[in-house]
């Protein structure tokens, strides 16, 4: 992938003036085996036989067809049925919801398990030092895109939430290095070495809870200060228009509790307005 085909830290938010976060690399990238195939048997050299000469048409990943190889070589994979908003400004960078993330996932505590990264900048001023990074479950995902084997893809049965099958990944992580953002929102499990990425909490077999599009989100539901969101409707475009979001903009926290609800971490007009009337009531003038 081409710097030109990344998008940075600075055009993912203005408050990032420099890239200081790193794309999640494997401490040991095994070597892809060509013949390491797939479940039913189809293997990573037939799957880009396959791919290449089909053409126009239906683009096979795994055993379904997941998505379609239009004329002009755009390829049409099923809209997620949702996606997590967050608030980068209402976070209060207490990372619970890394620790909720690998808790459920795999019953262990671990900010290197998480699908979900806090990216730190301990030089910008707060509330701009921290971001989440959390998968965007893309109208068109080029981690699924480049996966050779079909681990990464569609599930259709589960809203068409964009996820990883660690039975079928080889461990090539062309899906790290396709996605577009950093970090990027899929990681390499250095302990299980495959990839992974959010699945909206499909997986979650340490969870008493129903995950999923319908169900609950771990990190959701942990965050204290409401700072993530699941929304039923992704936002149009890829990028983070529309996934990073004010989510202060309320009485409670504005009117009530008395933060900053501006869409920059700034106190608006009307919140403004009304301290200074609260503090002229207060001096008698």
């Amino acid at each position: 992938m081409s710097k030109n085909d990344v998008i940075s830290p600075e055009a993912e938010a203005e408050h990032y003036q420099h890239d200081v976060s790193v794309k999640v690399r494997a401490v040991d990238e095994p070597t892809p085996n060509p013949e390491v195939g797939l479940k039913d048997g189809i293997t990573r050299r037939r799957f880009l036989f396959t791919t290449g000469v089909i053409g126009a048409g239906a683009l096979l990943v795994g055993q379904g067809v997941l998505a379609f190889a239009l004329p002009d070589k755009v390829i049409a994979y099923p809209a997620a049925k949702g996606a997590l908003l967050v608030d980068t400004k209402k976070c209060a960078n207490c990372t619970s919801c890394m620790i909720a993330c690998s808790s459920v996932h795999y019953g262990e505590a671990s900010y290197a398990l998480s699908r979900i990264q806090i990216v730190f900048n301990p030089f910008a001023p707060y509330p701009q030092g921290a971001r989440q990074a959390q998968c965007h479950q893309c109208h068109n995902p080029k981690c699924v895109a480049a996966c050779p084997t079909g681990a990464n893809h569609v599930d259709t049965k589960n809203g068409n939430v964009r996820t990883v099958d660690a039975r079928k990944c080889i461990g090539c992580q062309k899906c790290i290095e396709a996605c577009p953002f950093e970090t990027s929102r899929v990681q390499w499990n250095h302990e299980h070495k495959f990839s992974q990425k959010c699945d909206l909490c499909v997986t979650s077999k340490y969870w008493s809870e129903k995950g999923g599009p319908d169900g609950k989100h771990a990190c959701e539901e942990v965050c204290p200060m409401h700072a993530i969101h699941y929304s039923e409707k992704t936002p149009e475009q890829d990028g983070v228009a529309g996934y990073e979001t004010n989510l202060r903009d309320n009485k409670m926290w504005g009117e009530l509790l008395g933060f900053p609800a501006g869409n920059d971490g700034e106190y608006t007009p009307e919140q403004i307005k009304r301290i200074e009337s609260a503090g002229a009531v207060i001096s008698g003038g």
